[in-house]
């Protein structure tokens, strides 16, 4: 028997991962305790999923268990061992906003909860390749300190700066200000890469831009694209925060994601970190976004200025993903933000039905 452990598996990139891996014939262990609805209400939740993973896949387990109870892990890891050959960690508290009003429970999820599916991991399964969605928020605020340009629609690097093609994994994660969820994914960032350097682990970081799919369960804190779309189809008005909303995220898919795992998985190493995202070929800024939405949903979306932007957040962000293709030559990009934006329309048509 070969077990895929997977936190957060009711999630956008959790669910992805759950279907994949079993539809290669692995027996899925899946960790969720629908920590969303707690950091951003019911809209959010994560429960519509879970009970669609439970009736479509077969060699799907539920574990409702909360990665920062160490005693449920080790339970958990200890009853499947070595036959455990994959871990994938999603979970986590993802908004900056949130991780400021408890600032406590954001670092237990995010640094306390990585240390505790490590631990369990080294003692009952430490051949299995450990993956961790990270997130560039590692980098703080430092990307804005790049020559940057204003153009129409969007903010754009300086073509002649050594990271025109995106961001690359030399980037300080030092001096900068991160956020407290930034914080907190630094903290469980560096803990994945020692336990590939100190143990021996074949472990990854994937410091991810803007992860998205139609199956995000977006909200106003976290879920960039998703939420934007849902605002677009059910009439719900959006804020757009600062820098003219011309600020750039790149966006990746979640199957496209997934297969950069299941890359890693075929051939892991040890203590490596891979900026992921969408890259040049997936890329757009707020006022780019809105206007696909629009001509995508054939309405306009109802949406507001607000000057200030969020505290630390990015004005221009691109991963260069040349480090992963180097070491993973079979992979790409396959889903652009047109083709993202389509599918998020088509395959929630019934559960964003205008109001």
């Amino acid at each position: 028997m070969s077990v895929a452990l997977i936190t957060g598996s009711a999630g956008l990139i959790g669910s992805e991962a759950v279907r994949f891996f079993a539809g290669l014939g692995m027996d899925v262990v899946g960790l969720d305790n629908d920590m969303r609805r707690y950091f951003f209400g019911e809209e959010a939740s994560t429960r519509w999923n879970r009970s669609r993973l439970e009736r479509q896949v077969g060699n799907y387990h539920h574990e409702d268990a909360d990665i920062r109870d160490a005693a449920a892990l080790d339970g958990i890891f200890g009853r499947y061992g070595r036959d455990i050959s994959l871990v994938i960690h999603t979970a986590a508290q993802p908004s900056h906003d949130w991780a400021a009003r408890e600032p406590f429970v954001d670092f237990s999820v995010n640094a306390t909860g990585t240390l505790n599916v490590l631990e369990a991991a080294r003692r009952h399964c430490p051949d299995a390749p450990f993956i961790f969605t990270s997130t560039n928020k590692v980098y703080g605020d430092t990307p804005n300190a790049l020559p940057l340009q204003e153009l129409d629609t969007r903010w754009e690097i300086d073509p002649a700066h050594r990271y025109a093609p995106g961001i690359a994994e030399d980037m300080s994660i030092d001096q900068s200000k991160h956020s407290l969820f930034g914080a907190s994914k630094v903290a469980a960032d560096v803990l994945v890469q020692e336990y590939g350097r100190y143990f021996g682990m074949r472990t990854a970081c994937f410091r991810g831009g803007c992860l998205t799919g139609p199956n995000h369960s977006g909200t106003q804190l976290h879920g960039f694209l998703a939420y934007l779309m849902k605002c677009v189809m059910t009439g719900t008005p959006y804020t757009v925060f600062g820098y003219k909303g011309k600020q750039v995220r790149d966006n990746i898919h979640s199957a496209d994601l997934i297969a950069a795992f299941y890359e890693f998985y075929q051939r892991p190493r040890s203590a490596e970190v891979y900026n992921i995202g969408g890259g040049r070929e997936s890329n757009c800024s707020m006022l780019e976004a809105i206007a696909e939405c629009e001509a995508i949903a054939g309405r306009p979306l109802d949406y507001s200025y607000a000057e200030d932007n969020r505290s630390g957040d990015h004005i221009w962000y691109v991963s260069d993903l040349a480090k992963f293709r180097s070491h993973y030559p079979a992979w790409g990009i396959t889903y652009d933000v047109p083709r993202i934006l389509r599918e998020m329309y088509e395959v929630n048509q019934e559960r964003w039905a205008p109001a």
